[in-house]
C-alpha cells in the first residue's frame, strides 16, 4: 500500500492538458476521435485506460511500447494505493513536505512481473532503472505484548545459497524455525509442519477444489491449539500478511503465499531478497519517474477525471461516460478500453447492458473488500526498534510497521522534510478495523481520526514498551498523518476510498479473467485472476500484462506479447503432486494428511 494525495503538480498538469487537448472527449455533441499519443504512429489504434494505479500504468506502459495511442483517466492521483503523498502544510524553511502514504511499500522477492516493469523505468544513475531503488531490510520482528519476549531475527539474504526441498528437508527446517523462534509446544509444532507438508504436496485440483473451500483456521485446527499457536500461525499470518480473517481466509490463498515465501527464503525462484522496500518515498523512487517515462512514450493523462459508466451497444463498448474536474459530464471514445479501477469502483461503472453481455462481470459483485489503511507517526528522536518490518501480533488492530528514515540513505530526513524537528517516520498499517482497541474500547471505525491515532500509538507502546524499556515515548511524537481516503470516522457511516480485496473461501471462483466476452473491453487490477492469488501490486501488474495480451489477440496485432511470469514451482515437489493427483481422483487424502 502507499500514497501522493492529488499532487498539485500532477493534477494541474493533467487538468491543463485535458482542457487544452479536448480529444476523445465530447459534451452533448458528437465524439471526435482521440489524437494519437506523441510516441505513437499516425493512425495508431487508440486505447482508453480507466484508472491510473499500478494496473493502469502497467497497461499503458506495455501498450505504448507496442505503438498504441494511450490515454489514462484517473480521478485522483497516479499510483493509486501505491502512491506516496505530502502532508499538507508541513514544509518549512525550503524543505519538502513530510512524506506520507496509504501504507508502507513491500516488494518481496516472490514478485517477478512488477520488478521487470521497474527495470524498464529509467532513473538517473541507475543501470537497472527504478529497480535499483529497492533495498533489503536486514531483519524483522514479531513484537509481543504483556512482557513476552519479542521474536527478532535476521533475513537470510544476500549470499544465501539455495537449499534442498525434499519433504524431509522442509520438515526439519520448519520444525527448527518454529521451535526456536515461536517456542510452541512440540506437538503443535509437529502438527503445523504436517499441515505445511500437506499443502506443499497437494495437487492443483485439491488446492482449487478443496483447500479453496477450506478456511485457514480450520485447515490448521486453530480452535484446538494454544493461544500462541492461534495468534502467530492462524491470526498473525492471515490478518497481517494476507489482510483477511483466519476464520474466513481461503487455505489456497494463504498456503500459496506461504509456499512462495518459503521458497524465497530458501533462495528458490526469487527475483531478490524476501523483503524489499524503496530507498525513497514511493513517488520519488518510482511513480514520478514512471509518469515521466510514459509521457516520453506518448501516453496522455487525464487526472481529475472520474469514470462514471462504461456503455455498451451493438456488441461492443461504445464509449465511457466521465466527469471532468469542473463537474461536466462527457464521453470518451476509443478503439479499446481497459478497466483498471479497483473492483469496488470498477463494478459500479459497468452498465446493465455490459453486464448482460458477460455474466462474469456480475460475479464480481460477490468479491469482498475490507479496510487495510496506513497512519504515519513522525518522531523527534529515532526509536531503536528493528532494522526492518515489525509485526505487533498481539495488537487488537493487527498493526505492522517500519521506520523509514534509515532506509532512505540519500535523504537527511530532518534537513530534507518538514520543519526540521522530525527525524523519522514510523509508518504503520492498520489491518483490523472492526475489533475494540485497548484505549477507548471502540473499533477503529467507531473512533474519530484523533482517537485512531491515539489508539494506534497506545497499541504500539503496548507491544514495544512492555519489557521495561520505553522505546516509544510521548515526548518524541512530533505529529501524525492518517490516510485521507478514510472519511466519516466516528460516525455511523465511515467510508474508505481505498479498500483492499480480501480472500474468504470461494473467492477464486468469482475472480474474472482479463479478457471479457466484449471484444473491445478488458479488465486489469488485483482482483483479476492471475497466478499470484492475492491482492498485490504484483497481481495488478500481471493482470495488466494479461489484459494487453488479450487486446493484442483481439486486434490481430503482430506485436510481441507481454511476458507473464508464473509463480515458482519447485521441481522436487512435482512428483509428490502427481502422486497426490492420483490419490485425489481416488477420493483419498494427501499422503501427509494425518487428519
Amino acid at each position: 500500500m502507499a500514497g501522493t494525495g492529488s499532487s498539485r503538480r500532477t493534477f494541474i498538469a493533467g487538468a491543463g492538458a485535458a482542457a487544452a487537448a479536448g480529444v476523445a472527449l465530447t459534451g452533448a455533441g458528437a465524439a471526435p476521435a482521440a489524437a494519437a499519443g506523441a510516441g505513437s504512429a499516425p493512425g495508431a489504434r487508440r486505447v482508453a485506460v480507466l484508472g491510473g494505479g499500478v494496473a493502469g500504468l502497467t497497461a499503458a506502459h506495455e501498450l505504448a511500447e507496442r505503438g498504441y495511442a494511450v490515454t489514462v483517466y484517473e480521478r485522483r492521483a497516479l499510483g493509486g494505493k501505491a502512491r506516496s503523498m505530502d502532508v499538507p502544510g508541513s514544509a518549512r524553511g525550503g524543505r519538502r513536505p513530510l512524506p506520507a502514504e496509504h501504507g508502507f511499500r513491500f516488494i518481496p522477492g516472490i514478485y517477478h512481473n512488477l520488478p521487470d516493469t521497474m527495470r524498464r523505468i529509467p532513473f538517473p544513475g541507475n543501470a537497472a532503472g527504478v529497480w535499483d531503488n529497492l533495498v533489503a531490510p536486514r531483519e524483522m520482528m514479531f513484537a509481543r505484548a504483556a512482557g513476552r519476549e519479542d521474536l527478532r531475527g535476521p533475513i537470510p539474504w544476500p549470499g544465501h545459497s539455495p537449499a534442498g526441498l525434499t519433504p524431509e528437508e522442509i520438515r526439519r527446517a520448519l520444525a527448527g524455525i518454529l521451535q526456536t523462534l515461536l517456542r510452541l509446544p512440540p506437538h503443535e509444532t509437529a502438527y503445523f509442519v504436517d499441515r505445511v507438508l500437506v499443502f506443499l504436496t497437494s495437487c492443483d485440483e485439491r488446492r482449487e477444489e478443496v483447500w479453496e473451500r477450506t478456511p485457514w483456521w480450520d485447515f490448521v485446527r486453530a480452535e484446538r491449539m494454544s493461544n500462541e499457536y492461534r495468534r502467530i500461525l492462524a491470526v498473525g499470518i492471515t490478518r497481517n500478511i494476507v489482510a483477511t480473517k483466519a476464520e474466513e481466509a481461503s487455505t489456497r490463498t494463504v498456503g500459496t503465499l506461504g509456499e512462495a515465501f518459503v521458497f524465497n527464503v530458501l533462495g528458490r525462484g526469487a527475483d531478490g531478497p524476501p523483503d524489499r522496500i524503496l530507498d525513497l518515498p514511493t513517488n520519488e523512487a518510482w511513480i514520478d519517474p514512471w509518469e515521466a517515462h510514459l509521457r516520453s512514450l506518448g501516453v496522455e493523462f487525464r487526472i481529475g477525471w472520474t469514470v462514471r459508466e462504461v456503455r455498451y451497444a451493438d456488441g461492443r463498448v461504445s464509449g465511457v461516460g466521465v466527469e471532468g474536474p469542473d463537474g461536466a459530464r462527457q464521453t470518451v471514445t476509443a478503439d479499446h478500453y481497459i478497466s483498471a479501477l479497483p473492483v469496488e469502483h470498477a463494478r459500479r461503472t459497468w452498465s446493465a447492458a455490459l453486464r448482460a453481455a458477460d455474466p462474469m462481470l456480475g460475479r464480481c459483485d460477490r468479491l469482498e473488500t475490507d479496510w487495510m489503511t496506513g497512519i504515519q507517526f513522525y518522531l523527534t528522536e529515532r526509536a531503536e526498534l528493528v532494522h526492518g518490518h515489525l509485526n505487533c501480533i498481539d495488537s487488537p488492530w493487527s498493526l505492522t510497521a517500519i521506520q523509514q528514515a534509515e532506509h532512505w540513505p540519500s535523504r537527511d530526513f530532518p534537513a530534507d522534510y518538514g520543519d526540521g524537528a522530525a527525524v523519522d517516520c514510523l509508518s504503520v498499517d492498520i489491518s483490523e478495523w472492526d475489533k475494540p482497541g485497548i484505549l477507548y474500547g471502540k473499533t477503529a471505525k467507531q473512533c474519530t481520526r484523533e482517537e485512531v491515532a491515539r489508539e494506534v500509538w497506545a497499541q504500539l507502546k503496548a507491544s514495544l514498551n512492555d519489557t521495561g524499556r520505553a522505546l516509544l515515548t510521548d515526548s518524541t511524537l512530533h505529529s501524525w498523518f492518517l490516510d485521507p481516503g478514510v472519511d466519516g470516522l466516528g460516525t455511523p457511516h465511515p467510508t474508505n476510498q481505498d479498500e483492499l480485496l480480501i480472500h474468504p473461501v470461494g473467492t477464486l471462483y468469482n475472480r474474472p479473467t482479463a479478457g471479457t466476452r466484449v471484444p473491445n473491453f478488458f479488465l486489469s487490477g488485483d482482483y483479476v485472476a492471475v497466478d499470484i492469488d492475492l491482492a498485490t501490486m504484483e497481481g495488478a501488474n500481471a493482470s495488466a500484462r494479461a489484459a494487453v495480451n488479450s487486446l493484442l489477440d483481439r486486434d490481430g496485432s503482430d506485436a510481441a506479447r507481454c511476458t507473464v511470469h508464473p509463480m515458482y514451482r519447485a521441481p522436487e515437489l512435482e512428483a509428490a503432486k502427481r502422486h497426490d493427483r492420483w490419490r485425489y481422483r481416488l477420493g483419498l487424502r494427501n499422503v501427509f494428511d494425518l487428519g
